[in-house]
C-alpha cells in the first residue's frame, strides 16, 4: 500500500478477522477453505498486506458468524483499495461545483468504460500486476459518482479528435467507449467537445489539464505527466490553465458539431 490512512483500515479489518477467527477456533488454512480462499491469502488479510475482496468478507462473516460486522467493513476496505492520488483526487471532484477537462492522449478517466480504462492499464510499462489493474480500474469507474451527485455540477470535456480514432484495446472495445461518449453526453449537466486535429490555433499543446471550481469558490489545477500528477492551487498558475482551457473550447467544434463527429466515427467502425 502507498498511503498510511490505507494501511491503518487494512490493519483494522485484519485484526477483527483474525480476533473472529480465533474466537471461532478455527486456523487460518481452516477458515480459507470455509470461505473459498487459500491459506497465504487469509494469512494476508489478517496482516493488512492484501486487499480482502467483497465476497471475502461475507463469507467470512458468516462463517465466522460474526452478524454482519465484517460485511459492514466493505465500503471502508473498498476505499483503501484505491491509490491515495485516486482518493485525493475523488474528494475534489465531489467538492467541485464546475469541472472542465482536455485531455489530448486518450478518452480522459470520467468518461472511459470499464473496458477501455481496463486496456489503458494493461498497456501501461512497467506492467501492472492483474491485481493492480482491477483495482485501478475499480477506482477509476467509482470516480464517475460525480455524474450522478445533487446538485448537479457542471462538467465539461474537450477531447483530442485523435483520442476518438486510436483503437486502444480494439476495434470493439473503441466503439463501445464511443457509444459510451454517446450516452454521457445525453446528461444535461455535461457537455463533450471535440478538438479537430486540422486547427491551426491550439492553446492546449502543453498537454492535458483540468480545471476545479469548488463550493468554497477556489478553484484548483489538476496537469498530469509522465510520472507525477499534481493539484495545482497557485492563483497564478491556476489562472492560466483557466485561460486556456477557454481558449480550448473556443477553438473545438461546438458540442453540437462533437456530437455528430463521434457518431460519424462510431459509423465508420461499424
Amino acid at each position: 500500500m502507498e498511503d498510511e490512512e490505507a494501511e491503518a483500515v487494512l490493519r483494522t479489518v485484519g485484526r477483527q478477522i483474525k480476533m473472529w477467527r480465533e474466537t471461532a477456533g478455527l486456523k487460518q488454512a481452516e477458515l480459507g477453505a470455509a470461505i473459498g480462499y487459500g491459506e497465504e491469502m487469509v494469512s494476508s488479510v489478517e496482516r493488512g498486506r492484501r486487499v480482502p475482496k467483497p465476497d471475502f468478507l461475507d463469507n467470512a462473516d458468516q462463517a465466522l458468524g460474526a452478524g454482519g460486522k465484517l460485511s459492514a467493513m466493505k465500503k471502508d476496505v473498498e476505499e483503501a483499495r484505491y491509490p491515495k492520488k485516486v482518493r485525493d483526487l475523488k474528494k475534489l471532484e465531489e467538492d467541485a461545483v464546475e469541472l472542465g477537462a482536455y485531455a489530448g492522449l486518450h478518452i480522459h478517466g470520467l468518461l472511459q468504460s470499464p473496458e477501455y480504462a481496463q486496456a489503458l492499464y494493461a498497456m501501461r510499462r512497467p506492467a501492472y500486476t492483474e491485481d493492480e489493474v482491477e483495482r485501478l480500474v475499480a477506482a477509476r469507474m467509482a470516480r464517475k459518482a460525480v455524474f450522478e451527485r445533487v446538485p448537479r455540477p457542471l462538467i465539461t470535456f474537450v477531447q483530442e479528435e485523435v483520442t476518438l480514432l486510436r483503437p486502444i484495446g480494439g476495434r470493439m472495445v473503441l466503439r463501445r467507449q464511443l457509444q459510451h461518449l454517446l450516452e454521457i453526453s445525453k446528461l444535461r449537466h455535461v457537455s463533450i467537445q471535440v478538438m479537430p486535429t486540422d486547427r491551426e490555433d491550439h492553446a492546449g499543446m502543453m498537454g492535458s489539464l483540468r480545471v476545479l471550481k469548488l463550493r468554497d469558490g477556489k478553484t484548483l489545477g489538476h496537469s498530469e505527466g509522465q510520472l507525477y500528477d499534481r493539484v495545482i492551487s497557485d492563483p497564478r498558475d491556476v489562472q492560466i490553465l483557466e485561460m486556456r482551457y477557454g481558449m480550448i473550447r473556443a477553438q473545438a467544434l461546438s458540442p453540437g458539431e462533437s456530437l455528430a463527429f463521434i457518431e460519424k466515427r462510431l459509423g465508420d467502425l461499424a
